[in-house]
Order: structure tokens, then sequence, then C-alpha cells
């Protein structure tokens, strides 16, 4: 049977407290073809759990609860969620409110009317804290170094993506996915518009700076080898200013010149040419460490249960 003309996904983390009252507002929504709910509630707690099976008991849509069998963070839950939608384009939500249901629709319908496979939400004025907003403007700006992707281009979760799309991006099988950069891998008719970015309804952020250093780090090593490239040239550099320093302390010893001794030169020497090398191997040692993971297939999630409504 063909699916519904759109699918709302939602991962769920310590969700309790505001997602009934966003699927609510989606579940009001007129949409042409109908529309469903894929919940995706990432190992949080009974709470969050048996909310969220309260909302399919009582769905007015479709609704589908997948429960994850430990946390494994935001964009494996995202991908968890595609592989069970069932519409023609899907749309990712937060679950605290923030991304109003009403924006997703504007999203889904410029991409209809565009013929795009892919439309971001750029937000008129964030609602995140100053750190977690400097956080989103830094990974955007190495995304623009890093991937293969328009300068300047805004990249958020909150994204309108056609079904093609995610089938292709739902393939991947690595434990440390990033969305983002699968879905520049995959097609190039990307777009953007602007949308509201509403206060948080309740409770306070989880996402933590230790979260957003897994991001950064699954955009830049999994998807670009610039990382390595950097290092090489830094390598290359440090090297040329040991030889320059070397030709000068060569000259000050054929002129019979300059300080009696030189311990403190050698020793602050030392500790930059140990501390880049350390560098280095730390960031080969990533590349080599993620390696290992994907050849051992540590798995991207694991469904524990999946709870689905009768359809109205």
């Amino acid at each position: 049977m063909a699916g519904p003309a759109l699918s709302f996904v939602i991962p769920l983390y310590h969700s309790a407290e505001t997602i009934g009252a966003v699927v609510h507002e989606i579940e009001a929504l007129p949409i042409e073809g109908g529309h469903e709910i894929v919940l995706v509630h990432d190992g949080s707690g009974e709470a969050t759990s048996r909310v969220g099976r309260e909302l399919v008991r009582h769905a007015k849509v479709p609704i589908t609860l997948i429960e994850h069998a430990r946390n494994y963070g935001e964009h494996n839950a995202v991908l968890t969620g595609w592989r069970h939608a069932r519409g023609a384009h899907i749309v990712n939500l937060d679950d605290d409110g923030q991304h109003p249901p009403t924006e997703a629709v504007r999203l889904w319908q410029h991409a209809r009317q565009n013929g795009l496979d892919v439309v971001f939400g750029h937000y008129e004025e964030k609602q995140h804290s100053r750190w977690r907003n400097f956080g989103s403007w830094f990974t955007n700006r190495m995304t623009d170094w890093a991937l293969d992707k328009p300068h300047g281009f805004y990249l958020s979760s909150f994204r309108c993506v056609s079904a093609f799309v995610a089938q292709q991006v739902v393939s991947y099988a690595g434990p440390y996915p990033y969305i983002d950069g699968l879905l520049l891998q995959v097609t190039q008719r990307i777009g953007s518009i602007q949308v509201r970015h509403e206060p948080r309804k309740a409770g306070a952020s989880t996402y933590t700076f230790r979260r957003l250093v897994r991001l950064w780090l699954s955009a830049w090593i999994n998807f670009s080898v610039l990382p390595l490239r950097v290092a090489t040239v830094a390598g290359l550099a440090i090297a040329l200013i040991g030889v320059i320093a070397l030709v000068g302390v060569a000259w000050l010893w054929w002129k019979g010149i300059g300080p009696a001794s030189g311990w403190g030169w050698i020793m602050a020497s030392l500790l930059i040419f140990s501390g880049a090398q350390l560098v280095m191997l730390g960031l080969i040692g990533e590349y080599v460490g993620r390696m290992f993971l994907a050849v051992n297939q540590r798995p991207q999630s694991v469904v524990r249960e999946v709870f689905a409504s009768q359809k109205p």
C-alpha cells in the first residue's frame, strides 16, 4: 500500500515533559495525502518510554514508537526513524518543541514545489544557549572547510528529505554517522528556507559539550581526509622551522656568538616538536580506531521493540 505524503521523525531523549505537546500539534495538521509520526526513543529511561506508548495508544494519526536498546546518539536515532518511515518525504524535528510543526510543513512544501531532495531550516534567531550557538556556528564553519558543500550554506537538524535520499543514506552502516555529510554525498539538489526557532517548552538541553565534540569528529574524520592533509602540511612546516633554526645555530657557532647555554632553546624545541608529533599520531589513531570499529561491525543501533498504532 502507498505510504503517507509526509513522515515526521522525532528522536526522543528525556522527552517525557515535552513530546506530548509536539505530537498533538502534529496530529492536528491538515496534510494533503496524510501523514505519520515516527518516534525513536534513544535509551533515556522508562518515563519517556511510558509517555511514548501512551501516545501510540491514543493516536489520531499513525504513530510508530521504536525503542533503542541503549543510547546511540541523535544521528543514529534519526537513521533508525528513516528506516521505519513510509512517507514520500520525511521531516526531522526536535523533541522539545523548538521546531514548530507548521514550519516543518513549509520545509515539505518548499521541497515539493522546487523538486529538491533536501531542504534545511535556517533559523531567524536561535533560542539556544550561547555556547550551543557557538558550537553550531563552529561546526558549520568547519564543514565549509572539510565537506563538499556550498560555502556558507547552513546545515541544521531541522530538515526535510525525500524518501529516495533517505533510502540511500540509511544504507550507511558505520557506527558514527553524520547525516549532513551523508546527504551531501548523495545529492546536490539541496535548498534552505528561513524558519522560526521557538524556546524550549520544558527542561534543559541534553546536548553536552562532549556530544558536540563527537559530532565534530564524525563530520571531519568520517567524511574527509582534509585533517590528515593539514597534519602533513603542519608537520612539513614545523620541520622547515627546525631546519631554519639549525642553520641559525650553525651560523652562531661559526661566528662564535650567541648564548653560552642553549638548554632553554633545546627544551622549547623538544616540546614543540614532541607536541606536534603527538597531535598527528592522535589524529591518525582516531582514523585507525574508527576503521577498526567499522571493520568489527560495531552496531549503529539496536532496536529492542517497535510499537505501532492502528491506522485511524
